[in-house]
């Protein structure tokens, strides 16, 4: 399998998020992964903003040409973990079934927002800001 190009766009201001971003670690097979603010509206903002993907319903992964959203995003990066350090395992074993990371990740979600509200901080929005 050639390695593709691995993208992870997600809320930086999220510290939960952020966090995550920070320590998770991908088989070298998978490709090299790239890590972007969404805050900062990285040009890949465009591409998720035209597929109608809302990144306050979590966080955008992107290999090759696909695009992943949410639970799946968070499934497939379980996939492509290297599973070296507690979290990655973690990670894996939690998010490794499509079912289980579709029934945890509304939770994840609920808890990045109440998170964001006891910050101060705003949603993205990202949908309701593009032209």
């Amino acid at each position: 399998m050639k390695p593709s190009e691995v993208i992870l766009v997600y809320d930086h201001d999220c510290p939960v998020c952020h966090n995550y971003c920070r320590v998770l670690a991908i088989r070298e097979a998978a490709g090299n992964l790239t890590i972007l603010n969404a805050r900062n509206n990285p040009p890949i903002m465009d591409e998720i903003n035209a597929l109608g993907i809302d990144m306050d319903e979590g966080f955008v992964l992107k290999i090759g040409d696909q695009f992943y959203h949410g639970a799946d995003a968070i499934h497939t990066l379980a996939l492509l973990s290297t599973k070296t350090g507690i979290f990655n395992r973690l990670n894996y074993y939690m998010f490794k079934s499509k079912l289980l990371s579709r029934l945890l990740y509304p939770g994840l979600k609920t808890g990045r927002r109440i998170l964001l509200i006891l910050l101060g901080k705003s949603k993205l929005n990202n949908l309701n800001n593009t032209g």
